[in-house]
Order: C-alpha cells, then structure tokens, then sequence
C-alpha cells in the first residue's frame, strides 16, 4: 500500500543569535531544520508548526580547523522556538501548489568564557553574554511544490526581516540587524514504490544586505555586508508501519548538513580609527551528521520529531552539536472523506 506522505518536518530559519563570538560572521539560515521529507508539503489547508532547536559549542576553529585559544574554556550556545504558520490552496498551479508561509521565532542565547592566568597566581579572565527576545523573522512568500511519480519537490524565494533586537556592539542582541534574501529548494525522492523509503536533499542559498558593526577595541561603527553562504541539507529514511492498517507510522534515518561562505564579506572594519577590509576573514564552513526519528499519525495530520547532529569538522566557527525537536498539525480544507483517511493510498491530496 501506499504511503500517504503528509508529514512537514520544518526547516530551521530563525538566525544565530547576534551575541559577541570570535568566530567569523555567519550568515543567517541556521542548518539542521530539514532532513527527511524535505521536498513534501502539506496537504491543502492550514499547517501549524512548532520547532524547538537547541545549540552548543564548546569549540573555537581557526580556518585550518584545528583548535583555538587552548587556555580558554566555555560554552556558547542558544535556543530557538519556531512558531510556522503554513498556507496549501486546494487548488493547483503550474501543475503544483503554491505553499506561503511566515516562522515567527524567538530565541534565547549566551557565551560564557574563562581565560587562564597570563601569570602564575595572577587574575584570570571572566566574559558572559546574553539575551533573549523576538529574533528576526522569516517570511517565504513564493513557494511551490509538485508532487510527481517518484519525487515530491519544492522550490522558492524567502527572505529576513531584522525584526530581532540589535544595537552594534551590544552584549544582549538577538537579531542580525540586516536584511536577508534566500533562493530554497527541497527534494524527496521515493526509493522503493510503496514510498517507504527516500533520499532527500534541501538547499539554501542566501544573500545578505548590509549591517552596522562596532569595532571590538573602539567600539567605532562601519558598514559591513556578510558574504553569501550555500547550505545542503540531506536525509535517507525509512518508514516503519505500527500498525497494519498505517494508522499509526515511524520514520527512522541518517541526516546531515553542510554549509558554506562562498563569497567575501564586503566593507572595513574600524579598527583604531583605520580601515581593516572584512574581505581579510577567512571563509566559515561546518558539517555535521545525525539520526532522525518521527512518529505519524496520518489520520489525524499530525506529526512528531526529534534529530540530532553532531559537528564533526567546522573551520572559522564554532564546533558543536545541534538538537532539534518538534510538530506539525494540518487543519485540512476541505476535510478528508472518511474512505481517505483509512486507507490514505492516493500519492496526492484530494
């Protein structure tokens, strides 16, 4: 039989928390929101997500990925929640359907540091940081997605809105202060005919506006554009019937990320009143790999999830791990006729 496949594991949009770090500026999209089930949407109607994602690094790389700063011991870490309000016309365009959609997101986030002694029996070094709030919010006003033999896939345009607090050179941002324009697609394509098991791939390429930076020495303002950044999210998944009648399924698999800087940061940097091109900081790049595990219940359009990634090289950035869990419930228009929800055999919504 079939599988229905009604299920929409979100992407992770909200950003980094803007709080002071050594690492080199990263760009907006967060990676290890997709994985499996990236190019499926829900079924027509109105989709509440919620996504909960967790980071934490205790891990500082240079450009060569070796560690850094050896006498320092810390954490740097945040939460994001994600509150995803999608939107599936019953109707098709261009053959797909057109799926907007708006991540209302808030975060809380800290960097605590402590330096050894420069001198034996001399003072050490303490730094912490914070701050917590509205981030910056994510709006994906075109996007479609076609459902075809073998493969469900979407593709898109979204952008951010600096709507999270940020003063240059504070200690509690928790927005980036910049506009953001993103290029998106996902892919799900069905191994097996039963369409148990898939291969899937999300891209995201970003373009960053321009944003206000304070010197760390003067606190002295500039302007400074973030360099573009590409990231490849991917999964392979296999689900697992509960019951007979598919009423009740799991989805188990191995997903990872990959992201990129892929061009220079534009502007200088003040540093004690003399320009320092931010071209000079060297490209980011970080990779991680994990498992995911999701829990349906296709009559009831409801789904659960949990992943977890473990960064196993990271270069210009922090080195850590990210956990992400969460649901999503469709109110479906028109409701379902009762026949669909027992069987749930046809590959696409009526």
């Amino acid at each position: 039989m079939k599988i229905k496949n009604i299920i929409l594991i979100s992407a992770c949009f909200v950003l980094v928390c803007a709080l002071p770090s050594l690492a080199q500026q990263k760009g907006q999209w967060v990676p290890g929101g997709f994985g499996l089930n990236a190019g499926v949407i829900p079924d027509p109607g109105i989709t509440y997500a919620n996504l909960a994602l967790n980071y934490s690094a205790d891990r500082l790389n240079d450009s060569s990925g070796n560690r850094i700063l050896q006498n320092v011991t810390g954490t740097y870490s945040f939460w994001v929640d994600e509150n995803i309000i999608y939107f599936v016309p019953n109707h098709k365009v261009l053959g797909g359907y057109f799926m907007p959609y708006i991540a209302i997101n808030f975060a809380t986030g800290s960097l605590v540091a402590d330096r050894a002694p420069l001198l034996p029996g001399g003072p050490g070094i303490s730094l912490s940081a914070g701050g917590s709030g509205l981030a910056d919010t994510y709006f994906q006003p075109l996007n479609m997605g076609w459902h075809l033999k073998r493969a469900d896939f979407v593709a898109g345009y979204s952008f951010f809105a600096p709507t999270g607090r940020y003063t240059a050179g504070a200690s509690d941002n928790v927005g980036s202060g910049y506009w953001g324009n993103n290029l998106t697609s996902g892919t799900t394509f069905y191994i097996t005919k039963n369409k148990g098991t898939s291969a899937n791939l999300a891209t995201v390429w970003e373009f960053h506006g321009q944003k206000t930076a304070a010197s760390p020495v003067l606190g002295q303002l500039s302007k400074i554009t973030p360099g573009q950044a590409f990231s490849m999210e991917w999964g392979f998944g296999q689900v697992l019937p509960l019951k007979k009648d598919m009423s009740m399924l799991a989805q188990l698999g191995l997903v990872g990320y990959d992201q990129w800087q892929v061009s220079s940061n534009g502007g200088n940097y003040l540093v004690a009143g003399r320009p320092v091109a931010a071209s000079l900081a060297p490209y980011y790049s970080v990779h991680g790999i994990g498992f995911q595990s999701n829990f349906i219940l296709p009559g009831k359009n409801l789904a659960l999830f949990f992943k977890y990634y473990d960064e196993y090289r990271a270069r210009a950035t922090t080195q850590g791990r990210t956990i992400v869990f969460g649901g999503s419930w469709t109110f479906r228009i028109p409701k379902p006729a009762a026949h669909e929800i027992k069987t749930r055999q046809d590959p696409e919504p009526r």
